[in-house]
């Protein structure tokens, strides 16, 4: 596997005035989220990592472009730290603040795109120790992830994308997908 930093790698570190904090390099313990928590409050933004296969990265690359073009980009970095490529099913792994996505949740760059808001979104919902798992919490991320095909929509100038928005946007309403 080939990895790539679409930003240089981050040693994980905020500076506080005369105080140096590094963001915890998991997020599991009660310490870890409040440690990661105050970071976050602090505007501690991630330097996000792809990792993967040139293919991968492509796609990924493709996707966050498409995440900067709606305005999403400073919200990503602030949850998640890495995305990378696994031959299983795609998941977040909230205690590495990172996206595991298989070859195929990259393959259209716009549903990857919305995939990964939806992704931070959730990691949004754990990091503020609120219930990110379940029905009514999968609702939610499924409407940040239309309402992010929305903005994307709006704010391209591609046809090509915004009429993809528009078939996934279709999707979503007309219940072809699930919630």
């Amino acid at each position: 596997m080939t990895l790539f930093n679409s930003v240089r790698w981050s040693r994980h570190k905020f500076n506080f005035g005369d105080c140096i904090l590094s963001f915890p390099n998991r997020i599991y313990t009660e310490k870890e989220l409040e440690r990661a928590r105050s970071l976050i409050q602090e505007g501690y933004k991630h330097e996000l990592r792809v990792a993967g296969s040139p293919e991968f990265i492509q796609k990924v690359n493709e996707a966050l472009n498409l995440i900067k073009l709606a305005g999403y980009y400073d919200f990503l970095r602030t949850y998640i730290r890495e995305i990378r490529e696994i031959d299983g099913l795609t998941q977040l792994r909230e205690t590495e603040a990172s996206i595991w996505a298989n070859k195929f949740a990259v393959e259209n760059p716009v549903d990857a795109a919305s995939l990964i808001v939806q992704k931070t979104y959730v990691m949004k919902e754990y990091i503020d120790g609120k219930l990110y798992y379940g029905g009514l919490a999968e609702k939610r991320s499924v409407q940040k992830r239309i309402e992010f095909l929305k903005q994307l929509q709006e704010k391209c100038t591609s046809s090509r994308i915004s009429e993809e928005c528009m078939r996934l946007l279709n999707m979503w309403k007309n219940g072809s997908m699930a919630y």
